[in-house]
């Protein structure tokens, strides 16, 4: 069945994906087919759906259940070529009349349910975002309008795999509990979406400024986690934002949200290009991590063959192999994060207090910036104060 999305991709590096649509497309589809039925009793094996995107949809409608005061069914969710834990699960609603006046939309089993201030929708709400929601009651109200029903209409959406599925994501995480979050803004999921994964940074921030907190520590991803829970225990791991390789974009958010200060916590693999001023630390945006070696070992006073044998090796690794061979290693280490401090302090214009401690998966403890101890000091404080 052709759900209008057949010849709809992006590019990325070179490669054609194909797009697919959000849970949120699959609720509001679904919540569409099961009240019609419920309002017509005709039975409705597809729905056209437009997204907020502008573009529409043609949903199959699966798993029809048609009782005496309810009716409910299912889309299933096609991510397209984007790599969605959700792909393929089954998105149902319910949808039955009721005697309150207006449309009310809640989450069922597999749903999660937010249990932390912080997120789009507050304590105690079924984690169905605001657009979803739009969605929802837009679409139910439309068949409303075509029967002339002004009575009451109850949704409530609902993910079987969901509790499981929910396991795998940041749900537990952010303090959504029970199952799966009804996403999208635009209806429609562009694959590996960067705006999607900065999103995500967003809201982990959020959910830690709406808990109080003003110091932030972030790491670029799990080797920065393990480190923290493994070699700097006296700070709070759990709580630690991932910010994958989008370092610039987390210091402008932590600006504009007003935060004081930021701790990284990095693999020198990652955080040596900050040493260049490079934000984004995606090796398809740029490398640079021998030369930033090299000519740091340099400026400390390195000769051009060291520089040389740093320049041809293939991974951080391999140059602190040959740093630890010469006078040089310490100089260097303190010569690169004295630029990360500079770099980090020069993006944000010295609004917010910033520092990085930098380590190797081989060597450990490598070096910390100029302010990494106050830092350090201020999350451990707070850390101590939470328990």
């Amino acid at each position: 069945m052709k759900t209008g999305l057949e010849d709809c991709y992006v590019i990325k590096n070179n490669k054609k994906l194909r797009l697919g649509y959000t849970t949120g497309s699959c609720a509001a589809g679904a919540a569409k087919a099961a009240a019609n039925m419920l309002l017509t009793g005709e039975c409705v094996d597809q729905v056209n759906l437009l997204t907020p995107k502008g573009m529409e949809l043609c949903l199959q409608i699966l798993d029809m259940k048609k009782e005496e005061q309810q009716v409910s069914c299912a889309v299933r969710k096609d991510g397209g070529d984007d790599p969605d834990m959700t792909n393929q699960m089954l998105i149902y609603a319910t949808v039955r009349k009721c005697p309150e006046p207006g449309i009310s939309i809640d989450g069922g089993f597999g749903v999660g349910r937010v249990t932390r201030p912080g997120l789009e929708q507050p304590v105690g709400n079924a984690a169905i975002n605001r657009v979803p929601r739009e969605m929802i009651e837009r679409a139910v109200r439309k068949e409303c309008e075509k029967v002339g029903y002004n009575g009451g209409i109850s949704v409530v959406i609902s993910a079987p795999e969901g509790e499981k599925i929910a396991q795998k994501t940041f749900n537990p995480r952010l303090g959504i509990v029970g199952g799966i979050s009804i996403l999208g803004t635009s209806g429609i999921v562009e694959p590996m979406s960067e705006a999607a994964l900065i999103r995500s940074i967003e809201i982990e921030m959020d959910m830690q400024i709406a808990q109080g907190a003003e110091y932030l520590l972030v790491t670029p991803g799990n080797y920065g986690r393990d480190y923290l829970k493994e070699s700097m225990q006296q700070l709070p791991f759990e709580h630690s934002i991932k910010c994958s390789n989008y370092v610039g974009e987390t210091l402008d958010m932590a600006v504009a949200k007003g935060v004081k200060g930021i701790l990284f916590v990095s693999h020198i693999g990652k955080f040596v290009k900050v040493a260049a001023g490079i934000m984004n630390t995606h090796s398809h945006q740029a490398d640079a991590r021998m030369e930033v070696l090299a000519s740091n070992a340099i400026r400390v006073g390195a000769d051009l063959e060291t520089a040389r044998k740093i320049l041809d090796g293939e991974t951080t690794d391999e140059a602190l192999e040959i740093l630890k061979s010469t006078p040089w290693f310490e100089q260097t280490m303190q010569e690169t994060v004295r630029r990360i401090q500079y770099y980090l302090d020069h993006h944000t214009y010295g609004k917010l207090m910033t520092g990085a401690v930098i380590f190797s998966n081989t060597y450990g403890f490598l070096a910390q910036t100029e302010s990494s101890e106050k830092l350090i000091e201020i999350l451990m404080q707070k850390n101590k104060n939470d328990r």
